[in-house]
């Protein structure tokens, strides 16, 4: 029976092959399973312009904020992992419109994969057959989507769905301080939370603002830059709103923003990311110091819970060079968290939190104190402005919009004092984004993050059903090895090192440094520590080469090979970095057999589908700069629904090739994080999720900590075109 699911106007958004974007009003309608699009709304047997089937292996791709001769759009793109060629391209005027099209197709989406398990489709498995497409099984990525058949017009060039994040990528390192809330209420990784509120000390309150000050010293800062710094307050307004004018770089901004001046666009990244110059009206003593200004990379995301992450950091750009008559400065981190609140007396209400940390370089910088921390706080107080913008006006009724900001002009990084400083201004020009995305969260996406509830206190837990202590065990020990494997014979290029301070090297990390879902989950949405591991982490690789390594088992001798002729099963993970140079990081599990029925076992013999609803990953960064160790975050992440991943089911092993380079999102957080990889220690734990009681608890299939990764140290391997 047919049923319209969700059904409106939208702008069909595209780029033709010749370079220019186009959009039209088009009636988009989805009907059951079927996407499709009408050039009006549809009468009887009115045949559409275009259809699409939506299954499980659908994916709704976020490509953020766009422009077309002025006109904001926000742009979603609904395609098939297995037939990438074929996709449908919508936008709308209103964020809002967008992500409720997003939530109706993701639940089609995600109800097909449910009848499909519930039709005992869970369970199919993938025999590796030698010989075949050189050693790869056909997968959900079996393809390169370089070399994928020619797309429709929306999509003229291949690589925009991967692009590569070093060298002209997002930038090289954004430090995500809004994690900072999501880790606590998570408790995950509570003995090495990077960032917690004991870190942050209660400063003063100025104009209805709390302002804290970070604690921690850090020994890799100049002495003149500023301590973190944040306001925090409350604005009567909806997070898009408030979004809307935190984005804005025209002259509303003076209405709220006491320490701007000017700003305009420099180069635009990607829906999401974005570099700006930023000149700022500073009043401490402006007749004997120098006016500032800024050049930096601006990216932006929305959670699922509603809030809104718009993040700073200072870069260089070849056209943003040193102006005359002013001092560059030099933001370590910054940026805006925008949570909504409990609504208030039928008013909207929100948290908004304004973090800065910055070196106003200079003479002043260095030898008065006070001017850093006068000026820091002017920054700060534009959330106190915000608040006062809002209880002043009515001018609410227009759907939230960025305004276009003026394109800069190519000046000269030289520094010949010829320059005058009006080279920085054109005529408006319509810009192509706005800001940006990566984490992002990045190191893998938020909007696919396990989105867990509060956790219920421990003496309310016992009013819901439990399984009986005997049935606890038993789905604790099923899994078990029964006997623990020799590991001397495995070995990998990476060295193990479990040294604290050791560098470029690998380590196993505690299970219990991880938060999983409780036996009674389900009920309460408690979670406990991890504890064991399910197999063994026996070698590490650390490879490079010109172009993506799928299948990487192939390489005569390696740890999976090995594992076989023991006759010991290998779960591979094949974390792939895409780049100018592509790197892969590989991690070879090994258990002695698999127990039939387990969830692991359901997982290793399933299909796709239910793989991808499945392979968690706990990213966690307990050392590093500070900027990325937020950044990442520690929230679980759903991988097979973040990034593309190919599965290749062997005799006696399974490799996971995961692609982060098919994420706009991920691919952005990782170009934050691969440009600082030497001053980081990052750890993550791969499970499998567990939805139903009688999978529960959740159990890791292991753990691992890298320390200070040197890209020089990758090696170029050899694959065989014949493996196990």
């Amino acid at each position: 029976m047919s049923k319209v699911v969700y059904e409106g106007w939208m702008v069909r958004y595209g780029r033709r092959k010749i370079g220019r974007s186009f959009i039209h009003m088009r009636y988009f309608v989805l009907e059951n399973r079927l996407l499709a699009y009408y050039k009006r709304k549809p009468q009887d047997n009115q045949v559409p312009i275009k259809t699409m089937l939506i299954d499980g292996n659908c994916r709704v791709e976020d490509r953020g904020l766009k422009t077309h001769h002025g006109h904001m759009v926000y742009v979603l793109s609904v395609y098939n992992k297995k037939e990438k060629s074929h996709r449908i391209t919508m936008a709308a005027f209103n964020i809002q419109e967008a992500l409720m099209w997003k939530e109706k197709i993701e639940s089609v989406i995600d109800q097909h994969q449910e009848s499909q398990v519930a039709n005992g489709n869970k369970y199919v498995s993938f025999e590796y057959k030698s010989g075949m497409d050189n050693g790869r099984t056909a997968s959900s990525s079996d393809h390169e989507s370089q070399f994928s058949a020619q797309e429709d017009e929306d999509d003229a060039h291949p690589d925009f769905l991967r692009r590569t994040t070093i060298g002209n990528g997002p930038p090289d390192s954004i430090f995500d301080w809004t994690r900072e809330f999501d880790s606590e209420l998570s408790n995950q990784n509570a003995n090495n939370q990077a960032f917690s509120r004991k870190h942050w000390r209660l400063l003063q309150c100025q104009n209805g603002l709390r302002i804290f000050e970070e604690l921690l010293e850090v020994d890799y800062l100049p002495r003149s830059c500023s301590r973190a710094m944040k306001a925090v307050g409350v604005v009567e307004a909806t997070c898009e709103e408030i979004f809307g004018l935190v984005m804005s770089m025209d002259g509303t901004r003076f209405e709220w923003d006491c320490s701007f001046q000017y700003g305009s666009l420099v180069e635009e990244v990607d829906g999401h990311t974005a570099i700006l110059y930023h000149r700022l009206q500073l009043d401490w003593f402006p007749v004997f110091v120098w006016p500032r200004d800024l050049c930096y990379v601006r990216y932006w995301r929305r959670n699922d819970d509603g809030s809104y992450v718009v993040l700073f950091r200072s870069r260089e750009h070849e056209n943003c060079g040193p102006q005359p008559g002013y001092v560059r400065a030099h933001v370590e981190s910054g940026g805006f968290n925008i949570s909504p609140m409990k609504s208030r007396n039928g008013k909207p209400r929100t948290q908004v939190q304004h973090l800065m940390q910055i070196d106003l370089k200079g003479w002043g910088a260095g030898y008065i104190s006070s001017f850093q921390q006068h000026c820091l706080l002017q920054m700060l107080n534009s959330v106190a402005g915000l608040r006062e913008w809002f209880a002043q006006t009515d001018e609410r009724g227009a759907p939230p919009r960025i305004p276009v900001m003026v394109n800069m002009a190519s000046s000269s990084v030289s520094s010949k004092k010829t320059q005058k400083i009006n080279e920085l201004s054109v005529p408006p020009a319509p810009s192509l984004d706005q800001t940006n995305a990566a984490n992002r969260n990045s190191v893998l996406m938020d909007e696919y993050s396990d989105d867990d509830e509060e956790q219920m206190p421990e003496a309310e837990q016992e009013a819901y059903p439990t399984k009986s202590d005997n049935d606890v065990k038993r789905t604790a020990l099923e899994e078990e090895p029964n006997q623990k494997i020799d590991l001397s014979c495995f070995s990998g290029n990476l060295r193990r090192d479990d040294r604290d301070n050791s560098r470029n090297c690998w380590t196993i990390s505690n299970g219990n440094n991880f938060r999983v879902r409780s036996q009674h989950f389900c009920y309460n949405k408690t979670k406990i520590p991890a504890g064991k591991h399910l197999m063994d982490l026996v070698a590490v690789d650390w490879f490079k080469d010109t172009k993506r390594m799928d299948h990487v088992v192939r390489r005569q001798g390696c740890a999976a090979q090995i594992a076989s002729q023991k006759g010991l099963f290998s779960l591979v993970f094949n974390v792939q970095v895409p780049g100018s140079t592509h790197y892969s990081m590989v991690f070879y599990f090994v258990t002695r057999e698999l127990v039939p029925g387990s969830l692991l076992q359901r997982f290793v013999d399933g299909d796709d589908e239910f793989r991808n609803s499945r392979l968690k990953l706990i990213p966690s960064v307990p050392k590093g700069s500070w900027i990325v160790r937020q950044s990442v975050g520690s929230t679980p992440c759903l991988l097979g629904k973040a990034v593309d991943c190919n599965y290749i089911r062997g005799p006696k092993y399974l490799e996971v090739d995961i692609d982060i380079g098919s994420s706009t999102v991920a691919n952005g957080v990782l170009g934050l994080v691969i440009g600082v990889i030497t001053s980081l220690v990052v750890d993550m734990a791969f499970l499998v999720q567990a939805n139903t009681t009688d999978e529960l608890p959740e159990r890791l299939i292991g753990a691992v900590r890298v320390s200070h990764i040197e890209l020089s140290s990758a090696i170029v391997p050899k694959l065989d075109t014949d493996p196990l």
